[in-house]
């Protein structure tokens, strides 16, 4: 693990050293002589401060530099002359294509958009390091070296897919000794078998750990049959993980020691580190010195069930049940319950890992671990606060393309935010941002536990549905309308089965049977009678899954046999119901367990058509199409950031644009904005009515008015010149000498009033709101949000997401609005957000689409400065 900062003048010895340290020949291949001339001078520059035409990144290993990668400006502004250096013992491990990166991101955000660098022919390792960034990259020889250009695209999907593989690559290896140790240590594994270390201890020995075994207790000689040493630093070499149960004053000491003697991870079980901001500084600063990747502080442990390891080093009650469903949770109490829920049902866990307080190791880290875990199958995910919400989106949608990702919603209302902080030490998610983020990242979201493991089940256990239609039969009438009530709710259809389906069942049944769906067979049909209606309601071609129904009888009982009867190779999956049971979901093994697959039986219906409908929903995510962020035309970004630089230049504070500024800046990104002229008395209105040559909307341009409609501030149709005339009065007197100016603005042709907004969450980056428009906005409240970058597909699927939704943009509306328009407004805002981060807020309202167009009638945009720096080296920093 390095550290990653820019170099400034206190870092000019390191920087000479790791130079003069180079071997005569990687001294030759990076300045083309084996000499330099005046090297202390050229590298005074490179970390000289305030030089803003030069860029020097730094990678340290403790105090040491090992490597650094620096670009020079050149006449054009836009391109820089890049040059890496590493020390000759850490190349190729891939630190020269970190540090182009990381110097690439800082660059870019400085308005370089091309490196350039010239390689001699012979030096094949920096070739190698340009071409596997993925950048797009072109050479071109010119006598014996290479010229090179990289062109630093944003948003370039080849680059993102390298960098990110990279970083699951080194991430997974760096997670190795976490989950995969070949030997633990509990540090601070007591006697007494009420304490936390205690039984950490006895867990992994109880788990059948396959590695060695270590106790650290300075005042007992053994525990629980394993030999004790007084130290970490007395520990035998090779310990990869050491579990910390120590009181929360000795943890950073313990940690440094561990780091002494080459333990590689750690997991910190104790609470009370994080509300001390000194222990908290000091377990980081020792994380970091020795490289260590950490779980915790105040968590419950980490479980690998691979039958290769057997780790259970948590203090739960009990064996942790192995299965093939991956945990991670920010609360311990929430790993515990799904420990035991997950036994109850016989799924059982690959792997958890409760990561408490979140010092180092998060969500996102297991997210990585999974996509290539074989042992997984599907993933948990219980998390109160967001450090990285872009990344984790990325992660979580890359991993629900492979597996399920399921999580629990938490925080939905201001009790639950206090107490998630409170219990976190972290700031709560809005859950209008993690919903959104959930929703885009394919993530099932839930709101209970109970849910969560239900549907674990049918995703475990079932084929994935292709489509939302259920057929429901079973001998129970009075279920079936429950039952379909249940799907109605959770958006699952009933289709009328097909003819030849009710031929055979009428075929089957007593008269007095139901052949439409739900199907009732009545309760005193035989066993095998009811099986052969199943199989004709699964051969149905228009059911994409199937509810069966069961309530045991003196006569018959359908249920035990079913998962014996089922036709699997259609497959199609099946869920059943339980008239009686107790428990809220079992299983129903087949007789064969390789001739078929196990059912999940539940209690409820309800709870059936939950678990079904999230299935439904993963099985319709997963098979639709990905999405890109269009290349769109018009857009001048460097003409936008112009503009927000100058109105921040004169008001640093930030504040509301004029009318004319927002039009102005709307235009830099393509947006279809109707004509505004601001006036500023009676006469101005009137010659601007004279130049629309149609009726005019007048506007009040009135300091703390959101809302002109409803505050009297709009009067529409003006068709002459006294109307206009008269209009101006109007708001001049409404207003008084809060009046700045009033817009003229041709009449849009009537439409649909609709709303396209923006919002900036510090945690979450920009949000873009959907939804109905015009004075009514509040009122109906009909919206829906989505996070940058903004995909082609979450356009389109905003449009429908609205509750409106299918009426006013489904292929049975009337009119059929401008779709496309909406979409290309709704993508340009999308991309406005991103590439503009001072637009704190920014509202269209209304957007006026018809038949044949979408036009900005009304947009307000507030501007903000962002934190002072370059954000990408203050991530650096920390």
């Amino acid at each position: 693990m390095v550290e990653l900062r820019p170099l400034g003048p206190d870092d000019l010895d390191d920087l000479l050293r790791l130079h003069q340290d180079l071997p005569e020949r990687d001294t030759y291949l990076r300045f083309f002589t084996t000499h330099p001339v005046g090297l202390p001078e050229l590298l005074d520059q490179l970390v000289r401060p305030g030089d803003a035409h030069r860029l020097t990144v730094g990678a340290f290993v403790g105090d040491t530099l090992i490597g650094a990668a620096h670009c020079e400006v050149l006449s054009d502004p836009a391109e820089a002359e890049v040059a890496i250096v590493v020390d000759h013992r850490q190349q190729a491990h891939g630190l020269g294509t970190l540090l182009l990166e990381h110097l690439a991101s800082a660059a870019r955000r400085r308005g370089v958009r091309r490196f350039v660098a010239e390689v001699l022919t012979e030096n094949a390792a920096m070739v190698r390091v340009f071409r596997d960034a993925g950048l797009p990259m072109t050479m071109r020889l010119e006598g014996s070296s290479y010229l090179v250009t990289l062109r630093l695209v944003e948003g370039a999907s080849s680059y993102a897919a390298a960098v990110g593989e990279r970083e699951r690559l080194a991430d997974v290896a760096s997670l190795g000794a976490l989950l995969r140790p070949k030997a633990v240590a509990v540090v601070g594994a007591s006697r007494r078998p009420d304490s936390v270390g205690h039984a950490v201890l006895a867990n992994l020995l109880a788990g059948g750990y396959t590695g060695a075994a270590h106790a650290v207790n300075p005042h007992a000689d053994v525990v629980a049959d394993v030999r004790c040493v007084p130290s970490a630093r007395d520990l035998p070499p090779g310990v990869d993980l050491a579990v910390l149960c120590v009181p929360a004053a000795a943890v950073a000491q313990a940690a440094e020691e561990c780091g002494e003697r080459g333990v590689r991870a750690l997991v910190v079980v104790t609470s009370g580190v994080t509300d001390h901001p000194e222990r908290a500084d000091a377990l980081r600063a020792a994380v970091r010195r020795y490289g260590m990747r950490m779980v915790g502080p105040n968590c419950l442990g980490v479980v690998n069930t691979a039958e290769d390891v057997r780790l259970n080093a948590t203090f739960a009650r009990g064996p942790a049940p192995a299965g093939r469903v991956g945990v991670v949770t920010q609360s311990g109490g929430v790993g515990i319950a799904l420990l035991e829920q997950f036994a109850a049902v016989e799924l059982g866990v690959s792997s958890l890992v409760s990561t408490g307080d979140k010092f180092d190791v998060s969500s996102n880290d297991l997210l990585m671990w999974w996509q290539r875990d074989e042992a997984t199958d599907l993933a948990v995910v219980y998390v109160e606060s967001f450090g990285n919400p872009r990344k984790f989106g990325v992660l979580a949608r890359a991993l629900a393309a492979r597996k399920p990702v399921l999580a629990v919603r938490t925080g939905s209302s201001e009790v639950a935010r206090r107490a998630a902080a409170s219990h976190t030490a972290a700031a709560a998610t809005p859950a209008v941002n993690r919903d959104a983020l959930f929703d885009q990242a394919g993530v099932l979201a839930m709101d209970n536990l109970s849910d969560v493991v239900t549907t674990a089940c049918v995703l475990s256990w079932q084929p994935l549905p292709a489509g939302n239609r259920v057929a429901v039969i079973g001998n129970v009438g009075g279920i079936g309308v429950l039952a379909a009530d249940a799907c109605a709710r959770q958006g699952l259809t009933l289709p009328e089965l097909g003819e030849a389906t009710r031929a055979e069942l009428r075929s089957l049944l007593p008269p007095t049977a139901s052949l439409r769906n739900p199907v009732d067979t009545t309760a005193d049909v035989h066993d095998e009678i009811f099986h052969r209606c199943v199989r004709a309601v699964l051969d149905d071609p228009g059911v994409d899954a199937v509810l069966v129904l069961t309530a045991p009888t003196a006569v018959t009982d359908p249920l035990p046999r079913l998962a014996d009867e089922v036709p699997w190779e259609l497959g199609l999956p099946v869920v059943a119901v339980r008239v009686g049971q107790t428990a809220v979901v079992d299983a129903l093994h087949p007789t064969d367990p390789t001739a078929g697959r196990p059912v999940p039986v539940f209690s409820d219906p309800a709870h059936a058509a939950v678990a079904l409908g999230n299935a439904v929903r993963y099985g319709i995510w997963r098979s639709r199409p990905a999405g890109t962020v269009p290349d769109l035309p018009d857009i001048d970004v460097d003409a936008a950031r112009a503009l927000v630089a100058e109105f921040l230049t004169g008001h640093p504070d930030g504040g509301w644009l004029d009318p004319e500024g927002v039009v102005t800046l709307l235009g830099h990104v393509g947006l279809p904005v109707a004509g505004v002229r601001v006036v500023r008395d009676a006469d101005e209105a009137v010659a601007a009515f004279h130049e629309s040559g149609r009726p005019v909307a007048l506007k009040a341009a009135a300091a703390d008015v959101l809302h002109k409609s409803r505050a009297g501030g709009v009067l529409l149709g003006l068709s002459d010149e006294a109307a206009v005339r008269e209009g101006f009065g109007v708001l001049r007197e409404r207003f008084g000498p809060a009046l700045t100016g009033v817009v003229v603005q041709p009449m849009a042709a009537p439409g649909r009033e609709l709303l396209v907004g923006v919002s900036s969450d510090p945690t979450f980056g920009p949000l873009v709101g959907f939804g109905l428009g015009g004075v009514d906005t509040d009122l109906i409240g009909d919206r829906t949000y989505r996070l940058v970058p903004l995909t082609d597909l979450d356009a389109r699927e905003m449009l429908t997401a609205l509750r409106a939704g299918p009426a006013l943009f489904g292929e049975n509306a009337d009119p059929r609005l401008d779709t496309d328009g909406i979409v290309n407004v709704l993508l340009r805002v999308g991309r406005l957000a991103e590439l503009v981060p001072e637009v704190a807020e920014l509202d269209l309202n209304p957007v006026v689409a018809t038949t044949a167009s979408c036009v900005v009638v009304d947009a307000r945009v507030r501007l903000a400065p962002v934190e002072a720096g370059d954000p990408f080296l203050r991530r650096l920093r920390t």
